[in-house]
Formats: C-alpha cells, sequence, structure tokens
C-alpha cells in the first residue's frame, strides 16, 4: 500500500491527501471505456447500491454524492420542515467544518458539549426541553458522527439507546459516516452496516476519506424520508450526469470487502503511533482507537515537529500545551510511522523528558 510521499516530510495530516486505491482506478478505467446511463442510473452505481443493501437488516435507498457537506446539505434539507432544528454536539462537522451549510440551508444547528465527541440521550434531553412552543425552533433530527471529530466510536448499546430515545421522542437519528469504515474496523467495535440500518433513520459510507477518489454513499432506511429525494438532489446541484465515477468506485470497494481492508490497514498503522507515543509517556487528549490520534505536547515541541511533520493542531490549551491530530490514511506506508517514530525520539531524548507537562484525559 505505500505511496509516494515526501521525502521531506511525514505527513500524518488527513486520510484524503492520496488520491485513490488503484483498483478505484482500474474500475473507473474499466467504466469510462463505457456507455453508461448518467445522473446514477447505470449499472455499476445500481450494482454498488445492491451490494451495500446486502450488508443491511432493512430495505433502504441507496444514493451517491460526491463529497461529505454535500451529502450532509442535501440529506438535511430533505429531511427537514423550514421550522425544524438539528441537535449535533459542538464538535460536530455540521457546526465546526461545513461553513454553516446546514443554517444556510435554512435548519438551525442546536450544539451540545460533550467530553468525547458523542452524544446520549442524557446529554440530548436538556436541549429537547430547553425548545418548546411555536417561538422557538423545533428540534427534530439529532446529528451524529462514527467516528467523532475526536477518533472516537459509539458501541452497539449506545447506538441503541440513541436509536429507542430519537424513537420514542419522534426524532430521526443521522449518522455522519465520513470515517465510517475506520470506525466499523476498529478492534473492539461490536456495530455493523446491519445494526445502524436498524437504528438510524439515514447514515452515510464515506468514501472519500477510505481510499476513492471522491464519493459517498447515502442509505436512507426510513421510509417516509425517501420520497422524491432524487428531486432534492437535483434541486442542490448535487446530480452528478456521469453518476458513474462514484457508483464504481463503491462497487470496487464492496464487491469483495476491500473498503475493510483498507479501513483497517489505517487503522493498524494508528495504533503504532499510539505504541510510539506511549513509550514515550505522551498522554492523549482523548481515547480514541480509530485512525486519528490525539497527542497533547509542549507548545515548543508542537513547534518543532512541524518542521519535520505534517499533522493538525486541534486544540491550544493555553497553559503551554496543544493537542495536535496525527492521522493515518489507506495508504499511510509503514516507513512513514518508522520515520515518525524515529523524529519523535530524537525530539523526546533532547528535551521532550523536562518539558512535558501530563494532562488528564478529556477535551
Amino acid at each position: 500500500m505505500d505511496v509516494a510521499t515526501d521525502n521531506a516530510r511525514i505527513s500524518l495530516r488527513n486520510d484524503y491527501s492520496e488520491g485513490a486505491h488503484p483498483r478505484l482506478l482500474q474500475a473507473l478505467a474499466v467504466a469510462s471505456a463505457e456507455i453508461n446511463r448518467g445522473y446514477g442510473l447505470d449499472a455499476h452505481s445500481a450494482r454498488a447500491a445492491a451490494l451495500i443493501r446486502d450488508r443491511l437488516a432493512r430495505d433502504a435507498d441507496v444514493h451517491f454524492l460526491a463529497g461529505g457537506t454535500q451529502t450532509n446539505l442535501v440529506a438535511l434539507a430533505a429531511f427537514l420542515r423550514p421550522h425544524e432544528a438539528v441537535v449535533a454536539p459542538a464538535s460536530g462537522h455540521i457546526a465546526t467544518h461545513e461553513t454553516g451549510a446546514i443554517e444556510a440551508s435554512g435548519h438551525k444547528v442546536l450544539t451540545v458539549a460533550t467530553p468525547d465527541g458523542k452524544l446520549s440521550p442524557a446529554l440530548i434531553q436538556p436541549c429537547i426541553d430547553g425548545h418548546s412552543g411555536e417561538h422557538m425552533v423545533k428540534p427534530r433530527l439529532v446529528y451524529i458522527s462514527n467516528t467523532t471529530e475526536w477518533g472516537t466510536l459509539y458501541s452497539a448499546m449506545e447506538l441503541q439507546a440513541l436509536g429507542e430515545f430519537c424513537r420514542s421522542r419522534g426524532l430521526l437519528l443521522y449518522v455522519d459516516g465520513a470515517r465510517l469504515a475506520s470506525a466499523l474496523t476498529t478492534s473492539g467495535n461490536d456495530v455493523d452496516l446491519a445494526l445502524l440500518s436498524t437504528e438510524a433513520d439515514a447514515f452515510y459510507i464515506g468514501g472519500t476519506k477510505n481510499g476513492a477518489l471522491l464519493g459517498e454513499a447515502l442509505v436512507i432506511v426510513n421510509p417516509t424520508l425517501r420520497t422524491e429525494f432524487r428531486h432534492v438532489i437535483k434541486q442542490r446541484g448535487a446530480m452528478l450526469a456521469k453518476g458513474m465515477v462514484v457508483g464504481a468506485q463503491f462497487e470496487a470497494l464492496f464487491e469483495d470487502g476491500l473498503y475493510f481492508v483498507l479501513a483497517t490497514h489505517a487503522n493498524v498503522m494508528a495504533e503504532r503511533l499510539r505504541e510510539v507515543l506511549q513509550q514515550a509517556g505522551v498522554p492523549l487528549a482523548v481515547d480514541s482507537p480509530s485512525n486519528q490520534v490525539f497527542p497533547v505536547l509542549p507548545d515548543a515541541i508542537v513547534e518543532r515537529l512541524q518542521q519535520q511533520v505534517e499533522f493538525e493542531t486541534w486544540e491550544r490549551r493555553g497553559d503551554g500545551t496543544t493537542v495536535i491530530r496525527l492521522m493515518t490514511s489507506w495508504a499511510t506506508p509503514e516507513s512513514a510511522i518508522e520515520a515518525f517514530a524515529v523524529t519523535f525520539s530524537a525530539l523526546h531524548e533532547s528535551n521532550f523528558s523536562a518539558a512535558i507537562v501530563p494532562q488528564e484525559k478529556g477535551v
């Protein structure tokens, strides 16, 4: 799985900088040489949808869109009436990294502070209680991500509790699956697509961040949300004339489980990163068993590390330490992890022991 990397810097910034897995590029080449129906009605998209439905416990419609923000925007615009709102974690992607796309569609995002990026019935209930009557927006849809923006994941019990809670209160449950592949292949995970289809009204399966050139698969389980959904896709400018570009990739990802193989590789590389940090005694901001790792480092170390490693600065704590995000992907080579270990070890040996300030876990 090794891909060419910049020898001067180690890239652990994100899981979408590499293009696409060779098998997906081959699938695109084959589909490109054919005459395919447009707008997602091609044979590749149909087969990809069927392969996904085979893994579900309930019937569902499957639609292919280009990106995660687009998928969230189109889905929530279709699912909600004008006065209805979304309940989301304060760290949720729709609240922090989508430039107000949901609000631009006319729906307020009600954020809830969480210790680890996850919502629970106990955290949601006060938000519901605080919005009553026609003078306020009406909470209607609960938005969660799996994995979350903090790399944490939901257990089967947690998802079932959320599903039961939402059904009992007339709420929709929607799962952002940009990094669903990582969640489903993490060691100790007990959630699968079948369970998701029993608890969520809709969710999407991310391809962009797991080996695809682009593309997400939106799965709509709730029959009341399916009616004329393609009209909304078209109206929002999200219907690709060359829909086979996404369909062919998902066909290749799901025909023999490649989707899960690629995510497993990313998770294994991340676990090796955690081992390097653990050996150096570095605290983590949160227990994130997925392909996202959040070490807490002294500011001086962060500045030095940036000279050789690409990563995201996640949270400046104002106490001399910073949380950074290290992320692996389907294409992260073992050599990158080895290079990081050498680089980080050199920093640790020089002055890390004197500089590090232990932090308690939590965000």
